[in-house]
């Protein structure tokens, strides 16, 4: 596999850890206001749902596969492409239901813009 779709895996592994750890803290006893969640039954609560493991365990693989592509690649060529990640989380947050402002539409096209210009230089 080449770098660049190492990269692209370990910034699609992170996003999916992202949506993983937010679908864990929306069901059950897991959807506690902030307060609640540094309590030993709210911690508890956390540490045993099986999405925020599931998406803890993605970002771990992600970092893995990450420092495959920074054995490869300067860093200054290899953490822009992580603006993708900005790009499809609005995407795949959009197709569940999130309402996504035109400004943040925006952001994403201005960040997408800045990780193609890193991507073909």
């Amino acid at each position: 596999m080449n770098v660049f779709s190492l990269a692209v895996l370990s910034i699609v592994m992170s996003v999916f850890a992202q949506f993983l750890l937010k679908k864990g803290m929306m069901i059950g006893k897991s959807n506690q206001s902030f307060t609640d969640i540094y309590s030993l039954d709210g911690f508890y609560q956390i540490v045993t749902n099986i999405y925020i493991m599931a998406g803890f365990m993605l970002y771990g693989l992600g970092a893995v596969v990450w420092l495959g592509v920074l054995s490869k690649w300067d860093v200054s060529k290899a953490y822009p492409l992580v603006g993708l990640g900005f790009m499809l989380t609005v995407i795949i947050g959009f197709m569940l239901g999130e309402q996504v402002t035109w400004i943040r539409f925006m952001g994403v096209v201005m960040i997408s813009v800045g990780v193609w210009l890193v991507a073909v230089n």
